[in-house]
């Protein structure tokens, strides 16, 4: 046999040990997708939480109006696509933002998503709502906000004071989901009620969280099953932060658990990268002289605060 007919048996026979190990490289549906967390959230309700430790288990309970799409690598203006809504448009002079509402979604206790769900979650986070929210950490987000309207049960208008084109972007976030108009604000800590895709169980802090599949409720969404949990892992990272961080995978359920560090460390401070609308710091110690910090703090120029303009 000469050499180019050895190499065409050998590249026949890879070809077919390929095609016949694919089934069983093959991903299956269900079991339990293990995520390491950072953190034990201080309760599930991200609009009263300032960090990703609520958001990351949380947001597949939820939806947004809209959401960065899933399979973009880099979340930009563009890769904003509908998700409570089925469309939005900008007037003329570009100070009302205009929704069309999916129709038929229901929230996990059954009763159905309308535009007063919109309209009451931003009068939440106005302080217009006649419910309070114990603590608002993005407030200032919508400060160009003026008020929120609805024309029937699937339009909902945003009007500001004057144009923002980015607004769009802050409700892509992961940190702007769309809350229960018949659920009081104090009972989503413990208990939140969303429309996503997972269904909010149970909460166990520093175990677990549980959140079983729920698709019937939000069958627009291409998701399965998930729970979060807190047990002891040997290692791991946190999930990324933003919108399009929610898990596309076909497991029964998800578990998250923190980092177990060795006996008699403690944890220090961990930076995420991404997209999270949050910004990163790093803090030095200069009343602690040593010799490391101070090379990497005189490396590190000072910040001056904008001027005022």
């Amino acid at each position: 046999m000469s050499w180019k007919l050895q190499m065409l048996a050998a590249t026949g026979g890879l070809l077919a040990g390929s095609l016949l190990a694919a089934p069983a490289l093959a991903q299956k549906a269900g079991g339990v997708l293990k995520v390491h967390h950072q953190d034990s959230p201080a309760s599930m309700s991200i609009h009263e939480e300032a960090t990703y430790s609520t958001v990351v288990p949380m947001m597949g309970v939820y939806n947004n109006l809209v959401m960065y799409k899933q399979d973009e690598p880099q979340n930009s203006l563009q890769s904003i696509v509908p998700d409570l809504a089925t469309g939005w448009s900008w007037s003329e002079d570009g100070t009302e933002l205009s929704f069309k509402l999916r129709q038929g979604v229901k929230w996990h206790d059954g009763k159905p998503f309308t535009a007063a769900d919109v309209k009451c979650t931003f009068d939440l986070l106005l302080g217009k709502a006649t419910e309070k929210l114990r603590l608002n950490p993005r407030k200032a987000w919508y400060r160009n906000l003026e008020e929120v309207t609805t024309t029937g049960d699937d339009e909902a208008i945003f009007h500001l004071h004057r144009p923002q084109p980015a607004l769009i972007a802050l409700l892509a976030s992961g940190y702007s989901p769309i809350y229960p108009c018949h659920v009081p604000p104090r009972e989503l800590r413990s208990h939140p009620i969303g429309t996503g895709p997972f269904k909010f169980i149970e909460f166990k802090p520093n175990e677990r969280i549980t959140c079983p599949r729920q698709i019937e409720m939000s069958v627009f969404l291409p998701f399965r099953n998930v729970t979060v949990g807190w047990g002891r892992a040997a290692g791991g990272r946190g999930a990324p932060a933003s919108r399009s961080a929610r898990p596309a995978h076909d497991a029964r359920t998800l578990e998250a658990a923190p980092v177990a560090l060795p006996s008699g460390r403690r944890p220090a401070r961990l930076v995420a990268g991404g997209p999270v609308a949050m910004e990163p710091k790093v803090r030095f110690n200069r009343r602690h002289r040593g010799r490391s910090s101070d090379r990497a703090a005189a490396a590190v120029p000072r910040v001056q605060p904008f001027p005022a303009t």
